[in-house]
């Protein structure tokens, strides 16, 4: 039993330190893509990271045969979802037209705390209060007013803002619900389950955008602050952030980890406004209030009437 808690507690510590490292995603991702590009980047990333980590689960004694034992639906269908949010994401931040829209996508990318609460009640049989409604209303608000940058809340606005580059927002929100149902799938297909897939995923994510690189090639400039930031980006908002994410939500405190997650867009519009030197205006601090407490609301909203998630096996 104190294997068992201690087992626990240690997930949800890693899966707490994965948030912290993702904070600092959009700022370098943003400063890499606009030296390299968004393909070059994502590709050198995860192809990097994928190494590592593949290193990694060879190292470990019986790490390949527990890997290649785990649920088919999660390898597959998590695998998938993996890939997608990685490509959209990186599309997204690199595909907008300023550092300026780069806060506005990873705003609206960050409303997957959120929907990962929201998709807990059919897939995890959890339960929701009436509340959860407004908590909804408030973290959709706030995808609404990061994507206004004139700081105009009309829908006029709103709408100009979509036909001018509306593909980043489309990206980053097509990213959130990604990501959201791979954390809560992740749960639900490999729970019960030991070891895990992230470097397979990681380097399959990698092959697949080097692949899509050579086809849309991209004009590049490697500096040693490239070589640097690549580096970092690979180990730890990548390798580490998500081996200890995906161990998080199998193990740990799911609905703990899930809350801490909600301030996940407070700490990288920061990091990001420091980083890229952006002054953030009034709306975009607003907006990530909103998606910050409509998170918290929803999490408020999920009731487990046993105190124990219901796992179909």
């Amino acid at each position: 039993m104190k294997t068992s808690i201690s087992q626990e507690n240690l997930s949800t510590i890693l899966g707490i330190l994965a948030i912290l490292f993702w904070g600092t995603t959009i700022a370098f991702s943003r400063s890499l893509t606009e030296q390299l590009g968004p393909l070059t980047t994502a590709s050198w990333i995860y192809l990097l990271s994928g190494i590592w980590s593949c290193i990694y689960l060879i190292s470990k004694p019986g790490g390949i045969k527990k890997t290649f034992q785990l649920p088919i639906l999660y390898l597959i269908g998590c695998g998938a979802l993996f890939v997608f949010y990685m490509v959209c994401l990186y599309l997204a931040v690199g595909l907008a037209f300023s550092r300026e829209q780069v806060i506005e996508v990873s705003i609206i990318n960050y409303l997957w705390p959120g929907l990962t609460l929201v998709f807990s009640l059919p897939i995890l049989h959890k339960k929701g209060k009436i509340t959860l409604i407004p908590g909804v209303v408030l973290a959709f608000s706030g995808f609404y007013l990061a994507t206004v940058n004139s700081g105009m809340f009309s829908w006029n606005v709103f709408k100009g803002n979509f036909q001018i580059n509306y593909l980043p927002y489309l990206l980053a929100f097509m990213a959130a619900i990604s990501w959201g149902l791979y954390s809560i799938l992740t749960r639900r297909w490999a729970g019960h389950a030991e070891g895990g897939a992230v470097p397979i995923f990681l380097l399959v994510t990698g092959l697949i955008l080097t692949t899509i690189r050579f086809m849309f090639p991209e004009e590049s400039y490697w500096t040693p602050r490239v070589v640097v930031e690549l580096l970092y980006m690979s180990v730890f908002p990548t390798f580490l952030a998500y081996t200890f994410w995906d161990r998080a939500m199998r193990k740990g405190n799911i609905i703990l980890v899930a809350s801490f997650s909600y301030f996940t867009p407070l700490l990288s519009i920061i990091i990001s406004s420091l980083y890229l030197q952006v002054v953030i205006k009034t709306n975009l601090w607003i907006a990530c209030g909103l998606v910050i407490v409509g998170a918290v609301i929803c999490k408020f909203s999920i009731v487990d009437i046993n105190k124990k998630e219901l796992i179909s096996k």
